[in-house]
């Protein structure tokens, strides 16, 4: 009976042990990553270096009525100029790839029938009438109103493969699309309330 017990408080050691290195660990990945965001943060500016000047888009009305296809030049400016338009946290998110917190503003539209526009250039992003109740605290869309408004790229951080969502004309952040979401498409864009304007129908 005492070398049962021995035995047992050898085994709770041990998985103590291995529970508190995991979790050192796990933190000091973290207040590494922390540091590195810190130190060299992403800019929407950084990832769009390289890409061609002129894109194209598609022009909605605020009731989702498509236009036109239009080739215009991306919107390009200085950190201190997206400052000076948009909010801190607009600026956070749209700008350094930031997220807002959820349950912030899940439901931006309150159901009423419109468009949302990005918030740092007005392309048209996301008609309401595909919006959804996700329950995970951010508006989720299942497409977007054109799929030459909106560019995925894979996005890395975390420690974990996600497809980033940003605007086509100006870069901006918007959030993430994952595959979980209903049909008719099955994806659920994860968006930021803050990276987008809401214009009521009229």
């Amino acid at each position: 009976m005492f070398r049962k017990t021995q035995k047992a408080d050898s085994v709770e050691t041990t998985v103590g042990r291995r529970l508190f290195l995991t979790g050192a660990g796990a933190a000091a990945i973290g207040l590494s990553w922390w540091y590195v965001r810190r130190q060299a943060p992403v800019t929407a500016e950084a990832a769009s270096s390289g890409l061609p000047k002129t894109v194209i888009i598609v022009e909605f009305s605020d009731s989702g009525e498509r236009k036109s296809k239009v080739s215009v030049e991306r919107i390009i400016r200085t950190e201190d100029e997206w400052k000076k338009q948009l909010t801190p946290a607009s600026f956070e998110v749209t700008r350094r790839a930031g997220t807002e917190r959820p349950y912030t503003n899940e439901n931006p539209n309150d159901h009423a029938k419109g468009i949302f526009r990005c918030i740092c250039c007005e392309t048209a992003l996301f008609d309401a009438s595909t919006k959804f109740a996700s329950g995970t605290g951010w508006p989720s869309f299942w497409a977007p109103i054109a799929k030459e408004n909106v560019r995925e790229t894979t996005d890395s951080s975390l420690g974990m493969i996600r497809t980033a969502v940003s605007c086509r004309l100006c870069e901006a952040h918007l959030g993430h699309v994952f595959e979980d979401g209903p049909k008719p498409t099955g994806l659920r864009y994860c968006m930021n309330s803050v990276a987008m304007r809401f214009a009521k129908a009229v």
